[in-house]
């Protein structure tokens, strides 16, 4: 007996009926927090000295230059710019592995007893994790929190959903 290639098999039927609740705006609010300060502190130590021990390593000059920087030095800029880079590189790591390797949990969702999933209740894929990640880089991105919907939400069609 042929199957009908446009027939849609038991389990998705099943999958389209399952409701979402969705996190709350207090929920996610403590997700940014948790997360953004686990980032800040553990997150940026570890990777801040993996990175300086790499620099000691490959152009110790420069390193030394960029402490001199710290100190007061003419040419403050290059620190900043590491520093940025690093917070960016730290925000593309936690945000894109967790929430992919972890199937949309990060810490602070952990926690609070939420997870990131597609508006179509499949788990995030890579691209999705990215592209969630990317799109909270936009400026004034955080604000958008306190309406319906956050833009990197709106604009990945992904959703973060109570799970317990």
């Amino acid at each position: 007996m042929e199957e009908n290639s446009n027939q849609e098999q038991p389990s998705d039927l099943f999958h389209d009926q399952v409701e979402f609740t969705p996190a709350s705006q207090g929920q996610r609010f403590l997700n940014l927090l948790i997360d953004g300060l686990f980032m800040r502190f553990a997150l940026s130590l570890a990777t801040g000295y993996v990175f300086g021990y790499i620099l000691l390593g490959i152009a110790p000059d420069f390193l030394a230059d960029v402490a001199y920087e710290i100190e007061g030095g003419p040419k403050t800029w290059r620190f900043w710019v590491l520093s940025i880079l690093l917070g960016y590189f730290n925000y593309l790591i936690y945000y894109a592995i967790c929430e992919k390797a972890f199937k949309g949990y990060t810490l602070g969702k952990l926690i609070t007893g939420t997870r990131a999933i597609r508006d179509d209740g499949q788990e995030l894929t890579f691209k999705d994790a990215i592209l969630r990640t990317l799109s909270r880089i936009v400026p004034f991105e955080a604000f958008s929190g306190f309406g319906d919907r956050p833009w990197h939400d709106n604009w990945t069609k992904t959703t973060v959903i109570k799970v317990r």
